[in-house]
């Protein structure tokens, strides 16, 4: 059995990851902060000091969302989470880091970008400068692949600001559905991940960027619909701001080339598992969180 080092191991796909079947397939280790922090260098060497691993998955990030509670420093961290873990080579085998399609600048959006839309423009806010300087670096690198991956969303991710989730926990408590504006998104199920990173795990692919999105998107007011549908509830639907922001979508041509028999969940089957996770969890969530929009 191969063994994986999973950093981020409690953050939203961390923990998705843990409880997948890859953690049966595998030999998958997930220290806690305490244990690794890939922020601090003397962590890192202390902890690959006695630790070799045939791949890593680095998920591990500090926060930059509007809900984060300390957003001082992101670029700083960030970086040195990932040079630290390069500094290290010599303990694993290959590293699969898990990005953004922030890399493409957020502001100079076109649909359905290609990974050679890189470098077009140059973000201008700090998550998404963080991800275009790691990504001019992971590019010279042969045992390191960079996954974009746009919108994604399943269990455990924070539901007072992630669309799909909230949109699911406001039907729950009979909140209105809100939207600031109606977009398209490209959004993957968090349980279409696994057997993508099943297969870096498990092969070496030439490319080494890749947009990691399904084949069609999706409008957020098309979603909140059939959240509505799926509820069966009379729950209004709010767009605060007519017409249609900027898509925000990736051509996945290089994923299919390398996956040609990659299976994506339907976004209707994928909505309605993750309702019925959360009918069954609805006494762990607060409603309070949900009735103001952050």
């Amino acid at each position: 059995m191969k063994k994986i080092l999973l950093t981020g191991g409690n953050g939203f796909i961390g923990r998705n990851i843990k409880e997948s079947y890859l953690a049966q397939k595998y030999t998958m280790v997930a220290p806690s902060r305490l244990e690794l922090d890939c922020s601090d260098d003397e962590s890192v060497s202390d902890y690959f000091r006695n630790n070799t691993f045939d791949v890593v998955i680095h998920s591990a990030v500090k926060p930059s969302h509007r809900n984060a509670t300390d957003t001082d420093n992101i670029f700083l961290i960030n970086s040195r989470m990932m040079f630290n873990l390069l500094k290290h080579q010599n303990s694993w085998g290959k590293l699969i880091n898990m990005g953004s399609g922030a890399i493409y600048d957020m502001q100079n959006y076109v649909p359905k970008m290609q990974e050679a839309y890189f470098g077009t423009h140059i973000p201008k806010d700090e998550h998404g400068y963080n991800k275009y300087i790691l990504g001019k670096l992971l590019s010279s690198l042969t045992n390191v692949y960079d996954f974009r991956i746009f919108g994604i969303f399943g269990k455990y991710e924070d539901y007072a600001i992630r669309f799909i989730s909230n949109a699911i926990c406001k039907s729950l408590f009979g909140l209105p559905i809100t939207l600031r504006q109606n977009k398209k998104f490209d959004y993957l199920y968090i349980n279409d991940l696994m057997p993508i990173l099943e297969h870096f795990i498990d092969n070496n692919p030439i490319e080494k960027a890749f947009n990691i999105t399904p084949d069609s998107s999706v409008e957020l007011l098309k979603i909140a619909e059939l959240v509505k549908t799926i509820s069966k509830k009379d729950i209004e639907i709010k767009v605060a701001q007519d017409g249609f922001g900027l898509e925000y979508s990736g051509d996945n041509s290089l994923l299919r080339k390398e996956m040609p028999n990659l299976q994506f969940t339907a976004i209707e089957n994928s909505v309605i598992e993750l309702y019925d996770w959360y009918l069954a969890n609805k006494n762990n969530f607060n409603k309070d969180l949900l009735i103001t929009d952050k």
